[in-house]
This record gives structure tokens, C-alpha cells and sequence, in this order.
């Protein structure tokens, strides 16, 4: 199933703007959950994306879920329209207080809240098509935003204010300054495999023939929000200086937590698609 979507995909070649995840963790989770999906989820999803031109995005289209994933990012780029979702794509959750989701959450102007919301507006047949695609294109980015673990830490502004120098691509020849944020955004990924369908493979033929999917799909979003930001508070910041070269050891430390962070998030969204459109 994930080879014939990732061959669907290569041949229409489609792009992606740069997002948080970047393109690469986004359209992977993506591609994960609408493998994952219920046959009936995957045609209500697709019937939805046929209705994207509702909302007139031409320049941030999202005509696939792999589209969906960044459009939420790439409406940034329409300033005024979609400016009062910025803190929708994070919470701030101090690492050097006790867990607390509601922290930093003003008017529920936060990650947690906003997926809760979205899959709300998505279940209700009642919203006009117009909101629930809305709601549906939102709600696939933002369940890829909340395993980023740094998006749910506040120190460092969630790391982009914590430099470091990373490889750029796999051969490892070539190191860029960048911060941590961006390592896990994108780094990591682009660390290992030269695209994002090679990463889905890779994932599909290692982590996701072990995972229990029936745990991973457990518990609600304030657990997965715990999850990501105790891998932050643990693993992502542990060890690590500003302005540190992180080499192999740092890879081979993270690459099994990014894979399970982008797997599950597949699993979980795919599990939360096929509560609102099942």
C-alpha cells in the first residue's frame, strides 16, 4: 500500500514549500496515515481535497494529503489572511517546570488545542465544506507539529535560538551552521536518506512492521504532548552545547526517536481521520 501511494505521488510530482518538519517529516506522516486510514477515511479525505479551491489558496495548494501537510505552513506566507494562526504550530511548555499542557496556552491559542478543535470542526457534518477543509488540512500538519518534540518546549524559542553545526545530506562531506530546531525539522531526515519517499520506505520496511499500533494509537493528545516533550527535555537537549558539532553519535542516538515520533504521528492521525470521517 505505501509503495503504489509513494508511486502515485512520484509521478505527479508534486512540491512542497519549506514547513516546520519541514516537507520531508510532514508528507511522510502524511503518507503513513493515509496508508494507515480506513478505505472509507482515505475517500471522505480525498472528497474534501477535491473541495480545496473553497478556500482560495491558489499559490498553497492541496490537491494530496502529502499537499494538505504543508499548507499550513505555507499560508504564512499570505500574512494578514492567516495571521492569527501562528501559535496555533506550538506550545510552550517550560523543561524546567513540571508538565503542564494548559501552560502558555492563552484562549486556547495553542497546538493541543487547536488539533482538539480541528477534529471537532472536522466531525461536525453540520460546518459548511468550506470549514471542514479548513479544519482537515489544519488538523494533518498540526499532528505532525505536536511529535516534533521541539515544538512543544519554550526554552530557546523551541531551539531556533540554540546553535549548532549538522550534516547536510547523507554523504556527510558537508557541514552547515543551523540550529537545533532545524536538526529535527529537517536535519535528522536529510541526514540519512536524499527524500522524503525514500524515508516512508525505509520506515514502512523497519520501524512500522515492529510498532504496536493499537499503544501508539492510545491515550489522547495531552499524552502525546507529554511524550514530545519529555524526548525533548531526555534525549533532543541532553548533552548538547551551543555551537556543537553534532556528528554520528547524535544520529545514531536520534534516528530511532525520529522514527518512532513520524510513525506514530502517522498512526495517530490516521486513527483521529478515521474518528471524524468514519
Amino acid at each position: 500500500m505505501f509503495r503504489g501511494l509513494l508511486s502515485l505521488i512520484a509521478l505527479a510530482g508534486l512540491a512542497s514549500p519549506a514547513a516546520a518538519w519541514w516537507e520531508y517529516g510532514h508528507e511522510s506522516v502524511a503518507t503513513i496515515a493515509m496508508a494507515s486510514a480506513k478505505p472509507e477515511t482515505r475517500r471522505a479525505v480525498r472528497q474534501l481535497l477535491g473541495r480545496t479551491a473553497l478556500l482560495e489558496t491558489p499559490t498553497c495548494p492541496a490537491r494530496s494529503i502529502e499537499q494538505a501537510s504543508v499548507w499550513a505552513d505555507c499560508i504564512k506566507g499570505l500574512k494578514d489572511r492567516y495571521s492569527y494562526a501562528y501559535n496555533w504550530h506550538y506550545q510552550n511548555v517550560d523543561i524546567c517546570k513540571p508538565f503542564d499542557i494548559k501552560s502558555n496556552c492563552p484562549d486556547g491559542n495553542c497546538l493541543s488545542r487547536q488539533i482538539e478543535r480541528m477534529t471537532r470542526l472536522l466531525k461536525d457534518r453540520k460546518q459548511p465544506t468550506r470549514v471542514r477543509v479548513e479544519a482537515l488540512l489544519f488538523l494533518v500538519h498540526f499532528v505532525g507539529d505536536l511529535h516534533q518534540p521541539l515544538h512543544v518546549v519554550l526554552e530557546d524559542r523551541g531551539g531556533n535560538a540554540f546553535p549548532v553545526r549538522f550534516p547536510a545530506d547523507p554523504t556527510r562531506r558537508r557541514v552547515v551552521d543551523t540550529n537545533l530546531h532545524q536538526v529535527w525539522d529537517y536535519g535528522l531526515i536529510r541526514s540519512l536518506v536524499w527524500n522524503w519517499g525514500a524515508y516512508v520506505t525505509r520506515l514502512e520496511e523497519g520501524w512500522l512492521r515492529r510498532a504496536d499500533s493499537a499503544v501508539l494509537r492510545a491515550g489522547g493528545i495531552a499524552d502525546w504532548v507529554n511524550e514530545s516533550h519529555e524526548l525533548a527535555v531526555r534525549h533532543v537537549y541532553a548533552g548538547v552545547e551551543r555551537d556543537a558539532t553534532l556528528g554520528d553519535d547524535y544520529i545514531a542516538q536520534a534516528t530511532p526517536l525520529l522514527d518512532r515520533q513520524l510513525g506514530a504521528a502517522g498512526l495517530r492521525l490516521a486513527a483521529l481521520l478515521n474518528d471524524a470521517l468514519h
